[in-house]
């Protein structure tokens, strides 16, 4: 064997001898016994494993980046005190709609008031809503 720097030990100790005994063993030898210390003293030579992810680290590492969403609804939670505020708003954001259809929309909250809008077309009339007193939800 080659010679490698160690921490010196107390020669003649124990630990000493059986190093002395461990270096003249063959490779056949020192694997039985290493498996005979394994067995005696219920240990493993195995390298310790790197640790376990856990929780949502685990979780974050194996999902698959998701897509971001692109097509969004709007959807009126509640309409909150302010009923004929939230009907103006709504107006404003679907001309189309008459004074009847958007009361009745803001009525029957939660219900979708405006469907398949792009992001920004969405975060502002959820702005708008939610100024006039509604509660709004984008899916």
């Amino acid at each position: 064997m080659a010679d490698k720097k160690t921490t010196p030990i107390k020669s003649g100790t124990k630990i000493d001898d059986l190093i002395n005994e461990v270096e003249k063993m063959s490779v056949l030898e020192l694997s039985d016994f290493v498996k005979a210390l394994e067995e005696k003293f219920g240990v493993s030579a195995q390298a310790m494993a790197a640790p376990q992810m856990t929780g949502a680290t685990a979780t974050a590492a194996d999902e698959e980046p998701k897509e971001e969403q692109t097509v969004f609804n709007v959807l009126v939670a509640s309409s909150g005190e302010n009923k004929i505020s939230v009907i103006k708003a709504l107006r404003e954001l679907v001309p189309t709609l008459g004074l009847k259809e958007a009361k009745d929309l803001v009525d029957a909250a939660p219900k979708e008031v405006i469907t398949q809008v792009n992001k920004k077309t969405a975060d502002e009339a959820k702005e708008k809503l939610t100024t006039a007193g509604a509660t709004v939800e984008l899916k």
